[in-house]
């Protein structure tokens, strides 16, 4: 057997027998892992560390609280507050070195990232990973800058195309030998647009109509966000749905249908000052909204701080037992 052979068995009896990629699919094989790897140098030891960090934190905490931080101050300063981990979300991700400025075995950086096709998503989780990436959230929908050029709403892209994204970013960290966490957000939930019909998947949430633009009409919502989910199960670590407001009921709805075939799939949610909790949730509940949401298995728990948030001020109530 050639040097690449025995490598590429080795990294496959690795997949078949580590519990960390139990339920875990790849569009490709041990040997296209190894072929690559030859051109690729660099030991992303932030990078490697962090996931490991992340992974076990996920399997021995309740919950794994964390804040958004747009700029490195804020990346500084959380894990001297307590938090567990990092969360950098799209269009700050990329800014320099992830986790220069903090301690990564203490507070593991997770990156958000746009949809996009799969040599681009590549080439991102590559350099997320080599910035400090412990894991990388990949969106199902246009971002805003892109969604701006159409009206309507927010825009989908094909169930097909979001699989092959995180097959490309599972291939990035294989080839850099980094067990980053590849975690696919879907915005089906209240997105109404589709940007192609290639996929029979999404056929069945089309209306029939399409925009002056060429933009294909959906049905938005719980069905359609879980169906999505559930065939980007297979190459994610963690499931997030995007949600408008807290509600614990669609929460649970959405997590019945992901358990019922992906029992124990992680999960993940935002809960963002932004949302008018009052108008859903009275103050115990609001209280309580983060552990009943740990108890359906939304491991990881998301605060995204609006524009001009201070650690001084008056803190939502979703804020509470986020440290």
């Amino acid at each position: 057997m050639s040097a690449i052979g025995e490598q590429a068995a080795l990294l496959q009896h690795e997949w078949h027998t580590d519990p960390r990629w139990a339920g875990i699919r790849r569009d490709y094989g041990a040997q296209d892992v190894i072929r690559l790897r030859g051109r690729v140098a660099g030991e992303h030891r932030l990078a490697r560390r962090g996931a490991s960090r992340l992974w076990g934190l996920l399997h021995s905490q309740d919950a794994v609280g964390a804040l958004d931080a747009v700029t490195g101050n804020h990346a500084v300063r959380q894990p001297g507050a307590g938090l567990q981990a990092i969360y950098r979300p799209g269009g700050h991700a990329a800014d320099g070195n992830l986790a220069g400025h903090t301690d990564p075995g203490l507070a593991p950086v997770v990156a958000g990232a746009e949809a996009g096709a799969a040599p681009g998503a590549f080439e991102l989780m590559k350099a997320m990973i080599e910035a400090g990436a412990a894991g990388v959230r990949f969106d199902d929908q246009l971002p805003a800058d892109e969604r701006s050029a159409h009206r309507g709403g927010k825009v989908l892209v094909p169930t097909g195309q979001h699989i092959e994204t995180l097959n490309a970013a599972r291939l990035a960290a294989d080839v850099l030998d980094v067990p980053a966490l590849v975690i696919a957000r879907t915005g089906a939930r209240a997105a109404s647009l589709l940007t192609s019909d290639t996929d029979e998947r999404d056929h069945e949430f089309l209306t029939g109509e399409r925009t002056a633009d060429g933009l294909y009409r959906v049905h938005p919502g719980l069905y359609a966000s879980g169906t999505r989910a559930l065939a980007f199960a297979p190459y994610a670590d963690l499931l997030w749905m995007e949600t408008p407001a807290p509600d614990l009921a669609a929460a649970r709805a959405f997590a019945c249908v992901i358990h019922s075939q992906y029992p124990g799939k992680l999960l993940a949610y935002s809960c963002s000052p932004s949302f008018n909790w009052r108008a859903h949730l009275d103050d115990a509940s609001a209280a309580r909204f983060r552990k009943e949401l740990a108890t359906m298995g939304y491991r990881f728990q998301v605060t995204t701080t609006p524009a001009g948030f201070r650690a001084h001020d008056e803190p939502a109530p979703c804020l509470a037992g986020l440290a």
